[in-house]
């Protein structure tokens, strides 16, 4: 079960994460539409595990690739925004969330019945 303190942080940064992405995503991988569906902190608030739906590209993986290699890059953005309102910066790690994908593959699933 959460604490108010890990919703209210990990809600913080959703929000930030987000406006990192529409502001530098651009340049890492173009066109693609990247989207934090969900952020789940530690209890001790050291890690950020952050999950992302990628829209409008050919080749997802390419793109999550792309994240994960400027990780480090993400983070700083990250850090200038939060920075004044956490004691601790936590560590970041990011996670394709496709559950977007497998209900739409279900869907179309259903519908070829």
């Amino acid at each position: 079960m959460e604490t108010k303190r890990q919703r209210q942080v990990s809600e913080m940064i959703k929000r930030n994460f987000s406006s990192v992405l529409l502001e530098e995503g651009i340049y890492l991988y173009g066109d693609a539409l990247v989207s934090v569906t969900d952020v789940k902190m530690s209890p001790d608030l050291k890690l950020a595990k952050i999950y992302v739906s990628i829209y409008n590209a050919e080749d997802k993986d390419m793109v999550y690739n792309k994240l994960l290699q400027n990780t480090v890059a993400l983070k700083q953005e990250l850090v200038k925004k939060i920075r004044k309102h956490v004691r601790r910066i936590p560590e970041i790690k990011i996670f394709k969330d496709d559950l977007l994908d497998e209900m739409y593959r279900i869907d179309n699933m259903l519908d070829n019945l």
